[in-house]
């Protein structure tokens, strides 16, 4: 599967609003998590995107594929650290994050077995 744009693929768009809300979040961290959580979560997040539009620039399918596969597991790694965050600092609104983040890992997993 040859993808034109990955602009337009609809879960690329999804995980870039997933980033935007970890940044916001992070943001509310008390600043002794700048080099901890707060710069985890941030690259998990960024990772998934990121992944999604390299594996989508790629000649073949396979590639795509495991790129997806990676972007899948940032968003897993990103969910885990929701939990601790939430755990941690359960004052902040941690629902958009977490429904984008499930979306994504859904959208990712569908476009994945479509792939193979």
């Amino acid at each position: 599967m040859k993808v034109q744009n990955y602009k337009d693929l609809i879960v690329w768009q999804k995980s870039i609003e997933l980033v935007v809300e970890i940044y916001k979040i992070t943001k509310q961290f008390p600043s002794e998590e700048k080099y901890g959580l707060s710069s985890q979560m941030q690259r998990a997040s960024v990772s998934v995107p990121s992944n999604i539009a390299e594996g989508a620039c790629r000649n073949n399918t396979g590639e795509f594929n495991q790129h997806l596969g990676i972007a899948f597991a940032s968003a897993a790694e990103l969910e885990t650290q929701l939990i601790i965050a939430k755990k941690l600092y359960s004052q902040i609104d941690y629902s958009k994050a977490e429904n984008l983040t499930l979306e994504v890992q859904k959208m990712l997993n569908s476009l994945m077995a479509k792939l193979r």
